[in-house]
């Protein structure tokens, strides 16, 4: 348990986060936080990370972590990845010897142990807040406590202040950077919402996984810029294929999803996979060069196959894992 003066000097952070209002600057806002996260766990440096399409992205840091604005760390490879993937606070002890941490950026550092935590609004992961030290073991429980108790108020803080700034922080945290349409963390806090209200008022919802085939020959004998153009060109015709209540989303690389809310009860869901099979499959022109792109999809439906997010997901996967064999095989 954290003591009486750390809890004091959360509730003077809080007091002072809060006194900003609403009409805050993001930048002045983020150096706050990365500033009082050292007293606060006893740091050698702190940092406030975004993200970023794949990466997470230094937008405040302080302390050993000064001078490395706009670093960016692989989100696949890093804790601070883990922890957006996980929704949990993470601690590492030694950097050098953790697996979980990405060694390369932490001896450049000189940082041995970090704690980080996710910052969440509305369910929503946005950043996180990691406090680090040139001493391995140097952080405990109670540390992780105290950055916990402050994460909320910090990432609350942070969306409203990117209402009010060009920057669109938020959108870009919710965002896939290259097609712009929702990103994973985004799909499944909507898919989430969207089922508990499905269980409520006893509506169907469907939802739908797709993956972008001709993509890995495309980049192999055209090149990566040819590969964005193709995903650029199957997300732009996936979101004009579905209706402005669905949420159609990049989940990651040439995977996509579709979540379908309402679904008509009396073949719904088979029409609107007709329609994209129609709409996704088909050539289209790059650089005097005709590209061809398609999908394999599968789906599961709420309450024919469960009421679990995990499970519905996993039916998804599989069907469409079965389609695509079948379009191998037909090939």
């Amino acid at each position: 348990m954290p003591s009486r003066e750390k809890l004091l000097e959360v509730i003077a952070m809080q007091t002072e986060v809060a006194s900003l209002g609403l009409d805050l600057d993001l930048s002045r806002l983020l150096d706050l936080v990365a500033r009082r996260t050292l007293d606060l766990v006893e740091a050698d440096g702190a940092v406030v990370e975004m993200i970023e399409g794949e990466d997470m992205v230094y937008r405040a840091a302080t302390g050993m972590a000064e001078g490395s604005l706009g670093l960016r760390l692989k989100r696949s490879s890093s804790l601070s990845g883990l922890c957006v993937a996980q929704g949990q606070a993470l601690r590492c002890d030694d950097a050098l010897s953790d697996a979980r941490a990405d060694r390369a950026a932490c001896e450049r550092l000189g940082l041995r142990a970090l704690v980080v935590v996710p910052l969440r609004h509305h369910g929503v992961t946005v950043g996180v807040l990691k406090a680090m030290s040139r001493r391995p073991g140097q952080f405990n429980d109670k540390h992780v406590s105290l950055l916990g108790l402050i994460s909320e108020l910090v990432a609350s803080a942070m969306y409203f202040a990117t209402r009010y700034t060009p920057g669109e922080l938020f959108h870009k945290a919710t965002h896939d950077s290259l097609t712009d349409l929702p990103n994973r963390a985004l799909f499944l806090d909507r898919l989430h919402a969207s089922l508990a209200q499905a269980v409520r008022d006893s509506q169907p919802l469907a939802v739908m996984m797709l993956d972008m085939n001709g993509l890995k020959p495309i980049n192999d004998h055209h090149g990566h810029r040819a590969g964005d153009a193709a995903l650029l060109e199957f997300a732009r015709r996936l979101a004009g294929g579905v209706r402005q209540s669905d949420t159609a989303a990049r989940l990651g690389g040439d995977e996509f999803g579709v979540l379908l809310r309402p679904v008509a009860a009396n073949g719904g869901l088979d029409a609107t996979m007709r329609r994209l099979a129609r709409d996704l499959n088909g050539s289209f022109e790059f650089e005097d060069r005709l590209l061809q792109v398609g999908a394999s999809m599968g789906a599961a439906c709420f309450p024919e196959d469960g009421a679990d997010v995990a499970r519905l997901i996993e039916l998804a996967d599989q069907r469409m894992y079965h389609h695509k064999r079948s379009l191998q095989h037909a090939a």
